[in-house]
């Protein structure tokens, strides 16, 4: 249910962009890559997320990125990241990774499995600062912090220890339990986006299920309640 009076409007799974080569299967929330659509370029500050699958010992090689915040939050299996500062970390589920490409980096993501896929987001928002130090953050969240209630992710300001982005945005996380209910978290900011990461849940009369989505604008609560166990992502945005 809603309170007040907030405007928000659906985005299922089944309308976003795809891409399948094999190794590499992926959702594009956003245009990305070949799927372009002019009427879906990004939210306010967001602009991609990616729902990837990718293959045991497939993945991305080194490419360049500039003036982009990009973060992976891994959903099962683990991604290895290397890139041109010297940064090289396994990311696994429950940890965020988070790169400044800013001037212009270089990495590579893949799959260090030789049995398993890895499915993950990606993330990238675009920095409220040009041509900024690129830069690398990675950090362990502990479980207990997101069960049937928020955790921050990455902000503006590192607020609960959160990975610093440089952008006017908050990410949050909630796993929530079958039949637990939760309200979205206090804004900062006039936008919201929220996305079903695994699991069903129920807004209103409606069911959401994993890769469906609610863009945000103005005041009101909003509650959700799981249907099955689920993993929701909040983003809070200028």
């Amino acid at each position: 249910m809603t309170t007040n009076q907030a405007n928000i409007d659906i985005r299922k799974a089944s309308e976003r962009g795809t891409t399948d080569i094999g190794w590499l299967k992926s959702h594009h929330s956003f245009s990305f890559g070949q799927y372009h659509d002019p009427a879906n370029m990004g939210y306010r500050s967001l602009r991609v997320i990616n729902d990837d699958i990718v293959s045991p010992g497939r993945g991305f090689g080194t490419h360049p990125h500039r003036e982009m915040e990009i973060m992976t939050w891994v959903l099962s299996g683990s991604l290895m990241h290397e890139d041109s500062t010297g940064s090289r970390g396994v990311i696994v589920p429950g940890e965020l990774q988070a790169m400044s490409a800013g001037r212009g980096i270089r990495h590579s993501e893949m799959n260090p499995s030789k049995t398993d896929p890895v499915h993950l987001l990606q993330i990238w928002i675009e920095p409220d600062t040009a041509r900024l130090d690129p830069g690398y953050q990675q950090r362990a969240f502990a479980k207990a912090g997101r069960a049937n209630q928020w955790q921050v992710l990455a902000s503006t300001d590192g607020r609960a220890e959160s990975l610093v982005i440089h952008q006017s945005a908050v990410l949050s996380v909630t796993e929530l339990e079958a039949g637990a209910t939760i309200q979205c978290p206090s804004r900062s900011f006039p936008f919201g986006y929220l996305h079903i990461a695994t699991g069903r849940v129920r807004f209103g009369n409606r069911d959401l299920e994993a890769g469906d989505a609610l863009d945000i604008e103005g005041e009101g609560a909003l509650h959700l309640q799981a249907i099955e166990n689920a993993q929701i992502l909040y983003f809070d945005l200028k």
